[in-house]
């Protein structure tokens, strides 16, 4: 069967900003189900429409029965809705009236199973693209979260929400909560005939389901905290299996695959604990609910006796009733074990509320403009930055960078190096001050419109899993294959690249294990180049490289640097003593200013790190002599 998938909010305005709610209640689940489904109205009609017809099919489903042992096999008269049956068939023919009601089985049954197939094909197709939608929208969320949330949160754990806990909703979605709809018109049916049937009956019947309702009640809030451990311990699970092959290299360098797996063990069995746990309290909910329908049935089959001996009930209606019994505490047995399932969702519900109700903290203000293109002046005005309220990172940092000038940036480690590089680009938001590029204040900018303008070399290049040429063209997906090229072989990249397998079209392994450190960075490089950004950020590029490959990396940094106002961080101070100017950071202030010379002529902190490099870099060339 095809059908047109409708055009959701997400997939016409993926920058879309979602509001969820605060309190994590099931009124709160089904606000957040209901949002996920609204734009799949007509889909939500057939599926109406067909549980309609089946629970209409269910509730009509004894009466034949009745008419064969009442009218057929009795002789009681058919009831009023019925006595159009005595014109179509005159003198009250019974073998006639047996043949209607055995063919309106059959008929019954294909309307129902029709109805059943339309009911489960189109809600499973609705689940499919809620889950879609869900997944979009937490992701959505996510990539514009600032980095600070990664600081404090791990990968592992968000993964199994925009999974597990994605899922967890999809179920409810496709299965809890229509069984919920389904179960609930059945009950107000079935209940409307008992009370047509016999209402003081009825009464009688159904008076033990308050009991019943308020256990369930009670039930949910114990099974929501089994479930919540549960969830938890699946994700520390994930988390520690996450970490140990992330760093395999380093747990087989070091030979502790033994410590690794004693880590899994133990989350393992907490998993299984805690599961356990949930089970032993799901287990209690269906005996007791299996035992309190069989009383009721009791005390149906009972009292309906004395009713049929009596002659106040036929035994048609007898049946039909015990028949209805059972079918009302069917759905309602469901409803009680479904109190698990929503405990589960609403579980559910509460992460993926985490996620989604955290505030985006470096966010577009009101009125922010794409830039035109930089020239690349840099100013930072008094500017403080923390991570967290007790360290101070950077206090009132102030320094001038002119438009195509290079610029480097030293200092001991944590003096607040690399946060400048984050800064500029808006990875976080200063704490007090400014930061200006040619004159306005960059939150003027669009986030998408400020980092389209810088390039990034960093220590470590991440390299994707894909081609080289994707890899290259990551900056900006439209460069043609001679920019690549181009910027390949301006990156001294192009001859190893030409000499792999596929050349452009090799596949580059996980985060570029596949590649050398120096392969790594040059393709970093033609990256940078390819962006064509004015203002360049380097990270310690050659830090973690041997001499032969800072050499070929540097020649080709040479060549990116041209034209361009560039930022370099670094240790190794030979990187920066070419630049225009350098800054030394010392606790979180400029220490220092000023060119290689005069850095070196004022005889302090930059001084005393460059002779302390120099003497330690002419010992280790005295001993490889």
């Amino acid at each position: 069967m095809k059908f047109d998938v409708p055009n959701t909010d997400e997939q016409q305005h993926p920058h879309h900003h979602y509001r969820f709610w605060k309190a994590a209640s099931t009124r709160t689940l089904m606000k957040l189900v209901w949002s996920l489904v609204r734009p799949y109205k007509r889909w939500m009609l057939i599926i109406f429409l067909a549980m309609l017809a089946e629970t209409l099919m269910s509730i009509a489903t004894p009466w034949p029965l009745k008419i064969l042992i009442d009218n057929v096999i009795g002789h009681h008269p058919l009831p009023g809705w019925l006595s159009w049956m005595n014109k179509v068939f005159p003198g009250e023919n019974k073998i006639e009236f047996a043949a209607v009601a055995s063919i309106s089985v059959l008929v019954m049954a294909a309307i129902g199973s029709l109805a059943t197939y339309l009911d489960s094909y189109f809600t499973e197709s609705l689940a499919q693209y809620v889950s879609n939608d869900l997944r979009r929208r937490i992701y959505h969320h996510l990539q514009r979260l600032s980095l600070s949330y990664y600081d404090t949160h791990q990968t592992a754990k968000l993964l199994s929400v925009i999974t597990s806990d994605v899922s967890t909703i999809q179920d409810f979605a496709s299965s809890t909560l229509m069984n919920i709809l389904v179960d609930s018109l059945t009950i107000v049916g079935m209940l409307g005939i008992m009370f047509y049937l016999n209402s003081g009956f009825t009464l009688v019947a159904i008076g033990i389901t308050p009991f019943l309702l308020l256990f369930v009640g009670r039930f949910k809030k114990v099974m929501k905290k089994a479930t919540h451990e549960v969830r938890v311990d699946q994700s520390n699970m994930l988390a520690v299996m996450q970490h140990g092959l992330e760093s395999i290299r380093a747990v087989n360098a070091f030979g502790r695959q033994d410590l690794e797996e004693d880590k899994l063990k133990k989350v393992s069995l907490e998993t299984v604990s805690a599961a356990l746990r949930a089970r032993k309290i799901k287990s209690v909910l269906n005996p007791v609910v299996t035992i309190t329908v069989a009383a009721c049935t009791a005390m149906v089959l009972w009292h309906g006796a004395d009713l049929v001996l009596n002659g106040v009930m036929t035994v048609g209606s007898l049946t039909v009733f015990i028949w209805y019994m059972n079918k009302f505490f069917s759905p309602v047995q469901d409803l009680a074990k479904m109190t698990s399932t929503i405990a589960q969702a609403t579980v559910a519900l509460e992460r993926i509320e985490a996620i989604l109700d955290t505030e985006i903290k470096v966010a577009e203000k009101t009125g922010a403009v794409n830039p035109d293109r930089f020239e690349g002046d840099i100013v930072f005005d008094k500017v403080s930055f923390s991570y967290t309220a007790d360290a101070t990172v950077l206090d009132k940092v102030s320094f001038h960078i002119e438009k195509g000038k290079r610029i480097g940036i030293c200092g001991p480690t944590g003096s607040g190096k690399t946060t400048i590089l984050s800064l500029i680009a808006r990875f976080y938001d200063v704490t007090a001050g400014q930061i200006y590029i040619d004159g306005k204040d960059i939150t003027d900018f669009s986030l998408d419109g400020l980092r389209s303008q810088i390039a990034f070399v960093l220590q470590d290049t991440v390299l994707f899993y894909g081609s080289v040429r994707e890899n290259i063209a990551y900056g900006r997906p439209d460069a043609t294959e001679g920019e690549i090229i181009e910027a390949a072989k301006m990156a001294n990249a192009h001859e190893f690249i030409a000499r792999m397998p596929h050349g452009y079209d090799t596949l580059v392994g996980e985060r570029g294990m596949t590649l050398s450190g120096g392969q790594r960075q040059r393709i970093g490089i033609a990256r940078a180049l390819v962006r064509n950004s004015p203002i360049l950020l380097l990270d310690e590029p050659t830090a973690s490289l041997d001499a032969d490959a800072e050499r070929v990396v540097m020649e080709a940094l040479e060549k990116l640097m041209h034209g361009r106002t560039v930022v370099t961080i670094a240790h190794r101070l030979s990187t920066i003593a070419d630049s225009d100017k350098i800054i030394v950071l010392y606790d979180g202030r400029v220490a220092e200013e000023g060119t290689h010379d005069e850095l070196i002529a004022e005889g302090r902190i930059y001084a005393e790190l460059y002779n302390v490099q120099r003497s330690a870099g002419h010992a280790v060339h005295q001993i490889n002599s």
